[in-house]
């Protein structure tokens, strides 16, 4: 994945919060940023769940459905 800073984030994973490198490597990004301190990613809100209802309308039970 370009652009991250892998070497910058193995060491603070390592030293910083003392983690085995096997740890590390299992680690989903999302559980990475909520140790470093990043907030958990922000709720839905009800204006993009509108947005996504207008994307990705639910099918009537009388159309195809597959």
């Amino acid at each position: 994945m370009a652009g991250l800073d892998w070497a910058g984030l193995l060491r603070v994973g390592l030293e910083g919060l003392r983690l085995s490198p096997d740890a590390f490597w299992r680690l989903t990004p999302a559980e990475l940023r909520i140790m470093l301190g990043a907030s958990a990613v922000s709720p839905l809100s009800r204006a993009r769940l509108d947005e996504l209802l207008r994307a990705y309308p639910d099918m009537r039970k009388d159309e195809d459905d597959g």
